[in-house]
């Protein structure tokens, strides 16, 4: 397999690099540096920035509600204490809303990103579950795209760690509730502590086009009721988002109760669904894209032991959707509708399995006559996600793997950011990938994706040779007053902390856009491709 690196020349991440020369070694807390020109990048460009209330964020959804107006929602961790609770007398993180003029739980961040030079932060829905609050995944569908053809734009949240919810986001300066754990009647779970509570939620997937959801999370009596650990599927049909119908539990064959673990795995490493990304249904607007259709790619373990599943959507879902049964929570057949997985070895996850579909490989083009249609293969980006400080576990990688034989997945190219192209691994906090973009269509599907990638901010990657993918253009963020410190060992000293930039996720738009949020509380950041990099979206490369 091969792996790529950087071409272009690099300009070094002066703030924190300065911060890590500085402190090396040392234990306790560095001096905070406010630099605004302490970002570095590469063919990418910055255009606007918002604090975002410095709030842990996870996961930016870009909705586009008119031609000329463009949402973003962003979904936010836990309120917690800086440097995740291990900095030395550490303090609570900040919560104040300027909107409302309170301390409000991390909930989710809506931002007018029309004007991408001047982000404006609209409204902040929060989390009061009484506990840290948080609503890490968010999703928004059109009304007049679902099957209930109405004029409203929904949003599909995570409710802390206990249950999902929806929201009338029609004015998104005004959140109505449809169905939310406040109004007794969320879609799945409810207040934390209370019965039918969920045990776990995260990264969700819902088709706009078809209504059917794919939420992840876990019951709160699943273990009494014989589930292996962590989360799996609950597959909702949400066409009316006010009356939400479950379908049907997914997970990977072998967790389910009365499952037989499957080689390779044991109880303690057989692992649970991160998140899923379905193509939808042939017609649709995904397949339309050139992905392929009818498809859903599931990720399991997040950062060892990791799956990457495609199954057959027709046969998962019940009528009018396919044809599989509709039998609800009573599902034990988890093994038909699965076309193929790929095995990670222990020490890579998949955290996300973003589908590009078909792609012509340019190198298999020839003028022999011989081509026989072999020019073309199915690939999936599969990402394992960094989670240890100071590189102290394995250096997790993003890997390109071709489906075009569904029953047997081949990693065919796989992806790492030097760590001396900016000691990172000296900088604190995380250094690896993360997630991709999810975006289906121009100007960016097929051609370059995004991989958020911690300290070393997001990596454009040029996709249309899939076999030698290049790393084409990057930007870091500057570490601003809002940043928050990241603790590890380091050097023999058990707990050395350091404010450090903690790109987390990245989304992108139809007009070139791209949109980065920090783990670490330094906000959004708007983003643009220039110079060689651009001329690959513009195709005059």
């Amino acid at each position: 397999m091969k792996q790529w690196r950087i071409r272009a020349p690099i300009r070094v991440f002066a703030t924190t690099f300065a911060l890590a020369l500085l402190a090396a070694g040392t234990a306790g807390t560095d001096a905070r540096a406010d630099d605004p020109s302490g970002a570095s990048s590469h063919g990418m460009r910055l255009v606007g920035t918002n604090d975002l209330q410095a709030r842990s964020t996870y996961q930016p959804t870009l909705h586009k509600y008119s031609p000329n107006q463009y949402i973003l929602f962003t979904g936010h961790h836990p309120l917690g204490l800086q440097g995740e609770g291990l900095l030395p007398n550490a303090q609570h993180l900040p919560s104040f809303n300027p909107l409302t003029g309170k301390n409000e739980l991390n909930g989710t961040s809506i931002v007018d990103v029309s004007d991408p030079r001047h982000p404006k932060y609209l409204f902040h829905l929060p989390v009061s579950d009484g506990g840290s609050g948080g609503a890490q995944m968010v999703r928004v569908c059109d009304g007049s795209t679902l099957p209930i053809h109405n004029s409203k734009i929904y949003m599909l949240r995570s409710y802390a760690n206990s249950a999902h919810e929806i929201w009338d986001v029609t004015n998104p300066s005004n959140p109505v509730g449809v169905r939310t754990v406040a109004g007794g009647n969320p879609v799945i779970g409810a207040q934390t502590g209370a019965a039918g509570a969920l045990a776990g939620t995260h990264k969700s997937w819902w088709e706009c086009d078809t209504g059917i959801a794919y939420i992840v999370g876990r019951r709160g009596d699943d273990t009494a009721a014989g589930w292996g650990a962590g989360n799996h599927i609950l597959i909702f049909d949400l066409s009316d988002p006010a009356h939400p119908v479950f379908l049907r539990d997914w997970a990977l064959d072998g967790q389910q109760p009365g499952g037989v673990i499957p080689p390779h795995f044991t109880a303690a490493t057989l692992p649970s669904i991160h998140g899923p990304i379905s193509t939808g249904p042939a017609g649709g607007a995904f397949a339309s894209a050139g992905a392929t259709a009818d498809r859903v790619y599931f990720a399991y373990g997040t950062g060892s032991n990791g799956v990457m599943q495609i199954v057959d959507r027709t046969a998962l879902l019940p009528p009018p959707w396919g044809t599989g049964l509709k039998c609800g929570s009573m599902c034990t057949d988890f093994s038909t509708a699965e076309l193929g997985r790929l095995i990670m070895n222990p020490d890579n996850g998949a955290h996300t399995s973003w589908p590009l579909g078909k792609i012509t490989v340019p190198d298999f083009v020839t003028d022999t006559g011989n081509d026989n249609g072999n020019t073309t293969r199915d690939i999936v980006v599969v990402v394992s996600e960094a989670t240890a400080h100071f590189c102290s576990s394995f250096r997790h990688l993003t890997f390109l793997t071709d489906v075009t034989t569904e029953g047997r997945p081949q990693s065919i190219a796989t992806a790492q950011v030097p760590a001396s192209e900016g000691s990172f691994c000296d900088t604190a906090g995380r250094f690896g990938p993360h997630a991709t973009n999810e975006e289906f269509g121009p100007p960016f599907y097929q051609k370059i994706v995004f991989v958020s990638y911690f300290n070393a901010g997001v990596r454009a990657f040029d996709v249309r040779d899939p076999y030698n993918p290049q790393d084409v253009a990057f930007f870091i963020p500057a570490v601003t007053h809002n940043t928050d410190y990241r603790c590890g060992p380091y050097k023999g000293n058990p707990n050395v902390c350091r404010p450090v930039v903690q790109t987390n996720n990245v989304a992108s738009d139809d007009g070139g856009y791209i949109y980065i949020v920090d783990r670490a509380d330094t906000g959004l950041h708007v983003l643009q491709l220039e110079g060689d990099a651009k001329k690959i979206i513009e195709g005059k490369d």
